[in-house]
């Protein structure tokens, strides 16, 4: 039987290409969306092209109040399509970008990145514990911001170190079970993050490639196969990390 993956926030953008790469890995995927249910259709068409189960779900991961009612309806889409099994790999994706100078940052501002990039993913984790079979893994999606820095990053940055350090707690408490917890971490990538700055601002995207080894910034597709490999045997024995998926920007 097909080993099945959960990826939020996976309707577009990097999301997408992990579901896809899991997908072509063979994997039968479930994944969330936010606001866009004609974008999550059109992806969980391309699963099922791919020759795989395909369900999508609404979640909102800038505050935990709706966890309850999906975890319900996750309950029913395993029962109804994925013949009650469990779920095996949890990909926590879901994130957004918002500027946070140091003077100008709105404490409503922390607070949605707090809960999107380090409180919903803790207790979305803990919750699905329940629902995941033993030898499986989670795949926390990270950034290279934790290791250099870009004016206006520190929040997003500080959040993400925190989700990374998270990372190697999880691993040694879930060891027991067999289940094995990494980091991904992407460099810059063109995608509408951040309202599309690396991919429709010349002058930004230029700095980066001009920073990075191989001479160009990120693209979606850059990722998805990497967290896709760490969801199979291949990578079994790779447990804890940190794993920086960036073209070597900035050595």
């Amino acid at each position: 039987m097909n080993k099945l993956a959960l990826v939020t926030g996976a309707s577009r953008g990097l999301g997408k290409d992990m579901a896809l790469n899991l997908a072509k890995k063979g994997l039968d995927i479930i994944f969330t969306y936010n606001s866009k249910a004609d974008e999550a259709e059109e992806v969980a068409q391309e699963i099922v092209k791919l020759g795989q189960k395909s369900a999508f779900l609404q979640l909102s991961v800038d505050h935990q109040d709706g966890f309850e009612e999906f975890f319900g309806n996750l309950q029913k889409v395993l029962n109804e399509k994925f013949e009650g099994r469990k779920i095996d790999f949890l990909i926590n994706n879901a994130g957004i970008g918002l500027p946070t100078v140091l003077g100008e940052t709105e404490e409503k501002t922390f607070d949605t990145l707090m809960n999107i990039h380090l409180k919903s993913p803790y207790f979305l984790t803990q919750k699905m514990l329940t629902y995941m079979n033993d030898g499986g893994g989670i795949v926390n999606i990270g950034t290279g911001l934790t290791r250099f820095s870009m004016v206006g990053y520190s929040v997003y940055a500080g959040l993400k170190a925190a989700i990374t350090t998270i990372t190697k707690y999880w691993a040694l408490e879930l060891g027991k079970r067999q289940i094995r917890v990494n980091t991904v971490a992407p460099g810059a990538i063109e995608t509408d993050f951040g309202g599309g700055a690396v991919r429709d601002n010349e002058q930004i995207n230029r700095h980066i490639s001009e920073s990075t080894a191989l001479g160009r910034v990120g693209l979606p597709e850059d990722i998805g196969s990497v967290v896709a490999f760490l969801c199979t045997d291949d990578s079994k024995w790779i447990n804890g990390q940190r794993i920086e998926v960036s073209g070597g920007v900035n050595l």
